[in-house]
């Protein structure tokens, strides 16, 4: 999607936010014109761009990879190594972006859910094969708002306005008892927002060209993911932001494309 760019209001200080994640203060950010992919970059897509280069991942060169507990049958979950201070996040050994639940799990029916299990440096050698680039922090956030000042998600300020569920968030209370499906959704699920991108906000965290402030340099993540819960967490929002070392893959992360205009 071209955009124009412009001037916008980026962060939050309202009662949903984060400070603590540096999402206010509240500030006038400018922004050149650019494009932006609609969507996430599908399972499809990545497999082109494997087969075209012979790219191996992150995960696959670490020999594991993150994945939520709650994809994974109790009993594997069970003995593999957890992250202690996340413990819904198992170790799995052989998890890989067409192996997203470790060896045994595949990709197929999942063509056009977004790539997970794929790195910040798997995201740049994809964008760079296109001869693109990974969005900014600020792009990405001008995008996922559609034209929206200072509302909370890209449709406006209710999350379920209605009580119609617009975008994949954990459906239960986090993390053990999900009352539904738990894990990606095709990337045109939902309806788009403003500027015709989809999923901006839960289905998968995004990462982006942009690198955390003050004591940490790690690239930044935006838009939160199919396990955020207003139990654990509220980061399913346009403002919302993460961070990971760019050599981490994770189950719940992905990215889309930008190109500068």
């Amino acid at each position: 999607m071209g955009l124009d760019g412009g001037a916008f209001r980026m962060g939050s200080e309202d009662a949903l936010a984060y400070p603590q994640d540096g999402e206010g203060p509240v500030r006038s950010v400018e922004v050149e014109p650019f494009a932006i992919s609609a969507t996430t970059v599908t399972v499809a897509e990545f497999a082109v761009f494997v087969l075209a280069t012979g790219h191996v991942t992150d995960a696959e060169r670490c020999g594991d990879s993150l994945v939520f507990a709650g994809k994974l049958a109790p009993q594997a979950a069970e003995r593999l190594p957890r992250v202690a201070e996340a413990p819904w996040w198992c170790q799995v050994p052989g998890a890989t972006w067409f192996a997203p639940e470790g060896p045994g799990s595949s990709v197929r029916g999942r063509e056009d859910h977004p790539v997970t299990h794929v790195s910040q440096r798997d995201a740049v050698a994809y964008v760079d094969w296109l001869g693109a680039r990974l969005p900014t922090e600020q792009e990405w956030e001008f995008a996922a708002r559609g034209r929206l000042d200072q509302q909370p998600y890209p449709w406006g300020a209710m999350r379920d306005p209605d009580g119609v569920r617009r975008m994949n968030i954990f459906p239960g209370t986090f993390p053990d008892e999900p009352g539904g499906p738990v894990g990606t959704v095709p990337v045109r699920s939902f309806e788009p927002n403003g500027y015709g991108l989809f999923n901006v906000t839960g289905n998968v965290w995004e990462w982006t060209a942009s690198r955390w402030s003050g004591e940490s340099d790690e690239p930044v993540m935006r838009g939160g993911s199919y396990m955020c819960h207003e139990s654990y967490c509220r980061r399913y929002r346009t403002s919302a932001r993460s961070s990971a070392t760019a050599d981490t893959s994770l189950g719940h992360a992905g990215f889309r494309v930008a190109l500068s205009r």
